[in-house]
């Protein structure tokens, strides 16, 4: 009986969107847009695409694209990262919706923004000898987590006009990554796959717009049990030369003083090495006195 009546449902409803009509209703356009952030020379830098046609010719856009009827929002930043930027498999989430009714003069768009974060080395190899893409670092007029829109200029500090909301999106995608630094590990994805803990600490700095102390942020990174050694530099005072621990599809590496470390799993054993390390360097130095 209950089968019957499920079927019946079914059947229902099959008939009703058979006979729906969705050009009752006006259909919004919806597009995706991409910061796609990096770090270098203590500033926060992004991609922008030079607009050679209307609207807002001569102005410059964040990479994005229309999505597809049967694409994912997803699947559509990505498509446009590889498609017009030239990278892939890198940190990707969703940021904001952008629907401001007069946002695109052409018609209703609405704009679900996403940021991305990569390297700075690797998307310079990725948009090698491009003619479209600019290099533009931003200057974000405003302190913490305010938010706002921010500018952006060129290397020799000429600024570039934004086209559309873009320098919101751009506002929004600091304002993130800002506020979500001290509770995810996304600094580790501004970094090449091996580094020192100093040049993740000046990536946390140029994200922030702030100094950090180097020993406090060395311990929290420690203790976080985010990191693992793996190797220490020659001359090194003796510490543990490598940790063991099961490879990963991606590492990310560090070199705190005279170790090197690697983002793992093993957070406890990790971050106990790291105490351990640093003991065993307290208790020789003594020694040597």
């Amino acid at each position: 009986m209950a089968r019957r009546r499920r079927r019946a449902a079914d059947d229902d409803e099959a008939r009703f969107l058979a006979s729906y009509d969705a050009s009752s209703f006006e259909r919004p356009s919806v597009a995706v847009d991409v910061a796609l952030l990096s770090v270098s020379e203590g500033a926060l830098w992004t991609v922008l695409l030079h607009r050679s046609e209307h609207p807002h010719r001569g102005r410059y856009a964040l990479p994005g694209g229309f999505v597809g009827i049967r694409e994912p929002l997803g699947g559509a930043a990505a498509r446009v990262l590889a498609r017009k930027c030239g990278v892939s498999d890198v940190f990707l989430e969703q940021l904001y919706s952008f629907g401001d009714p007069g946002r695109d003069p052409r018609t209703r768009v609405i704009s679900v923004a996403h940021v991305a974060l990569v390297d700075r080395t690797r998307l310079l190899q990725a948009s090698a000898g491009s003619n479209t893409l600019v290099h533009a670092r931003l200057d974000v007029p405003w302190e913490g987590e305010t938010g706002g829109p921010v500018e952006a200029r060129r290397a020799d500090g000429a600024a570039l006009p934004l086209a559309f909301d873009h320098a919101d999106i751009l506002g929004m995608a600091v304002k993130r990554i800002r506020g979500k630094l001290d509770y995810a590990p996304i600094g580790f994805q501004l970094l090449p796959p091996r580094f020192t803990l100093l040049e993740l600490q000046r990536v946390h700095e140029t994200i922030l717009a702030r100094p950090l102390n180097k020993d406090s942020f060395r311990r929290r990174m420690l203790a976080s049990g985010q990191l693992e050694a793996w190797g220490r530099k020659k001359n090194a005072c003796p510490r543990p030369e490598r940790m063991s621990a099961p490879r990963r599809k991606r590492r990310t590496n560090m070199l705190a003083s005279d170790l090197r470390w690697w983002t793992g799993p093993h957070r406890r054993i990790c971050a106990m090495a790291g105490l351990l390390s640093s003991a065993l360097q307290i208790a020789d130095r003594r020694v040597n006195r």
